[in-house]
């Protein structure tokens, strides 16, 4: 049973946007100049996994990786696994990615 997903985001490579903050403030913030920060450690509840992906998939830079579930381990300690994960499948209602982003 997946306890969520874990995400990155790349700074280097964020030119301000903004689709991230919008669709997931939890987990992204502005800086004074626009650019993204990840708010947390990357880790994602499954309650908030929609408004991520939505974010992840809406950025048009890919400044957001995705780094697969995270999975709890048997004896209730985190033991994060990093490796390489499928990629995510899309909800298409309501896509700036599909419809083009204005900013």
């Amino acid at each position: 049973m997946s306890d969520g997903l874990r995400i990155r985001l790349d700074r280097t490579i964020c030119d301000g946007f903004g689709a991230c903050a919008k669709h997931a403030p939890d987990y992204f913030s502005l800086d004074d100049w626009g650019y993204a920060s990840l708010v947390g450690d990357g880790t994602v509840p499954e309650k908030d996994r929609n408004a991520v992906m939505r974010a992840l998939l809406d950025c048009p830079v890919h400044a957001i990786i995705y780094l697969g579930e995270h999975r709890p381990s048997d004896d209730q300690k985190d033991h994060p696994e990093v490796r390489e994960a499928p990629e995510p499948e899309p909800e298409t209602d309501d896509s700036e990615a599909i419809s083009g982003f204005v900013r």
